[in-house]
């Protein structure tokens, strides 16, 4: 059986998938793996590690995707690979189900059985399969560095001859992987830090990393949460009361995290226009979702804009900033979730569709799109993607990223996502 691996070359991806190690452990199980040259070398991977490790490289992503019965990506293929796709063969990777239907289609007309690790399950058998723990836990990390290399100040206090340096605020909003995680790396630079989150069952993880919680903890906050651990949407009063409370805090803050995403729907709002007007000159803002919209309405994707003396830094892709961990550590998931479905005596690919993984994973199989979370949405054309362009209200400027020179168009969120789905408990990028 053989697996292909090609070079991705979605703007300003530098992930790869897989390592050098996961390679010679797909090798051992008897199997081939052809890599494209180039493949890794953003990650830290050079072809003579792929090599070492067991791999055949090849020149072109046509010759490593030839007869390959299994595609491993980390972004979705472009309409230019989906061609080059073997039928009967089985592709995993970032698929993005919930936002192109369009490209799902494609796929499964090709004749691919397709696995979007996006949706797979967070139970305690696929906790090392899960992409978006994992992929979120360095954007948390990374959003922190972000913000300390925007930030005019040092973050911890600093006792010194000439005076005291006081710590940075820091508030993280959205206590979820990304988000505990930006708690722990702050708190570790030595700032100030609280958080909120919706989840009642976030407080206490919270306060174990050193954090103040930050949240009206009233009869219905302690009903907010699904038995699958996401936040249920609040009501309008709690919203309301919830929000007094976050301009209130915000306003002494230095540095603030949003994290908030919400499976298949725009980004929450959560930092509005008056509140950034709020915060103290020379404050940092790091949102996290601004691809899926933004958790604040004036974050730019792929751009560090500063309005009303704010930084607003939207870095889109944050995973792929830290490259070597977030390709060894996503390589490792890929790794996980395809060695169960390797028939050890066949050296080939049998997926059991009674699996609870592969039954929530598979998005498309036979031909046509078999995913009732995908299948349930309205078929629509994902929005163009276009350069940001600066904005030319009084008092900002942008600057583009080297992360997307081009960014997704900005989407509106919706101001009432349905009761009942999954809420802001973290980045899922």
């Amino acid at each position: 059986m053989k697996i292909g691996i090609v070079k991705e070359r979605h703007p300003g991806e530098r992930r790869v998938a897989v390592s050098a190690d996961t390679v010679k452990r797909f090798v051992q199980m008897g199997l081939e793996v052809h890599v494209e040259a180039g493949a890794g070398v953003s990650a830290a991977v050079i072809d003579a590690a792929y090599q070492t490790a067991g791999a055949t490289i090849v020149a072109t992503a046509r010759e490593a995707l030839a007869d390959a019965d299994v595609v491993l990506k980390v972004r979705k293929p472009s309409m230019e690979e989906i061609p080059l796709l073997k039928k009967g063969s089985v592709l995993v990777a970032l698929l993005e189900p919930y936002r192109d239907r369009a490209l799902l289609e494609a796929v499964a007309a090709q004749g691919v059985t397709a696995f979007a690790l996006e949706m797979v399950p967070r139970i305690t058998r696929a906790q090392s399969m899960d992409v978006l723990s994992s992929q979120s836990n360095l954007a948390g990390y990374r959003a922190v560095l972000d913000a300390a290399a925007e930030f005019g100040r040092a973050f911890p206090m600093m006792m010194t001859a000439a005076g005291t340096v006081p710590p940075a605020r820091c508030l993280v909003m959205g206590a979820g992987v990304a988000g505990l995680q930006a708690i722990a790396t702050a708190k570790r630079l030595g700032a100030i830090v609280s958080a909120t989150d919706v989840r009642p069952a976030a407080k206490e993880q919270v306060e174990s990393l050193g954090g103040t919680f930050v949240a009206v903890e009233d009869e219905e906050f302690k009903q907010a949460e699904t038995s699958g651990g996401y936040a249920k949407e609040m009501s309008d009063a709690y919203k309301k009361k919830q929000a007094e409370l976050i301009a209130e805090t915000i306003k002494r803050q230095d540095i603030v995290i949003t994290t908030a995403l919400i499976p298949g729907r725009p980004a929450p709002v959560l930092v509005t226009e008056e509140m950034v007007k709020t915060m103290k000159p020379g404050s940092v803002i790091i949102d996290l979702a601004v691809e899926q919209g933004g958790n604040c309405p004036l974050s730019e994707p792929g751009q560090v804009i500063e309005k009303y003396g704010v930084k607003i830094v939207g870095h889109t892709n944050m995973p792929s900033r830290i490259a070597v961990d977030a390709s060894a550590l996503y390589a490792k998931n890929l790794l996980n979730f395809l060695t169960p479905m390797i028939d050890k005596d066949t050296k080939s690919v049998k997926i059991d569709t009674g699996d609870e993984i592969i039954k929530a994973s598979m998005v498309s199989t036979d031909g046509k799109v078999v995913s009732e979370a995908v299948l349930k949405l309205p078929l629509e054309q994902p929005a163009a993607a276009k350069p940001a362009a600066p904005k030319a209200a009084t008092g900002t400027t942008a600057t583009p990223t080297a992360d997307a020179p081009k960014a997704p168009a900005k989407r509106k969120p919706a101001s009432k996502p349905k009761a009942g789905g999954a809420g802001s408990a973290g980045t899922e990028s």
